[in-house]
């Protein structure tokens, strides 16, 4: 295999080529965590948030960076889980598990996900990010997650594909089994 040659050095990313392949490299190595939380009451939290690269407004589960804070460098999944969620939904978790990760879109980035259950949540405020983000919370009924997900869709909203992985994960881990309780 050849070595990837630098096209491009940003604060975030890095663009390469290897071969004719073109493909983005995270400067942040530790990947992306997804959250799947449900309240209490059984709503699935959920966050909207225009986007810039694709210049529209989301609908995806608590995400972000790990590790991407200055002096956080060494900051593990779960602890970003637990920074992540609460952050941008006001909720907190009592236990999380690592459910599975891989890569985020394998033929463009080298980024890597991880989804993680939050289970035991209490609210402890609002929610909406930190003050470079403007993110709406959604509860959002168990029962009613796929049709409000189609309504956004027909309303112009961008929905989170991996969004559908994050809702098969309520229930189940990555084997298949029923989590503990449920």
């Amino acid at each position: 295999m050849t070595e990837p040659e630098l096209l491009f050095n940003g604060r975030w990313l890095r663009m390469r080529r290897r071969g004719t392949w073109e493909y983005v490299e995270r400067v942040n190595p530790k990947g992306a965590v997804i959250i799947v939380a449900e309240t209490p009451d059984g709503d699935v939290l959920l966050v909207e948030q225009y986007r810039v690269p694709i210049a529209a407004r989301t609908i995806e589960m608590p995400a972000g960076l790990v590790g991407d804070l200055p002096g956080s460098e060494d900051e593990g999944i779960v602890e970003s889980a637990r920074r992540e969620l609460l952050e941008e939904t006001g909720w907190q978790a009592d236990r999380f598990e690592i459910v599975m990760g891989g890569p985020s879109s394998a033929g463009m980035s080298t980024e890597l996900m991880t989804f993680v259950r939050a289970f035991d949540l209490r609210q402890v405020h609002a929610g909406g990010g930190d003050a470079t983000e403007d993110i709406l919370v959604h509860r959002v009924p168990r029962d009613r997650v796929a049709p409000f997900l189609a309504d956004q869709m027909a309303r112009g909203y961008a929905i989170d594909p991996k969004l559908y992985a994050g809702l098969y994960f309520l229930d189940r881990d990555a084997r298949g089994r029923p989590w503990p309780g449920r």
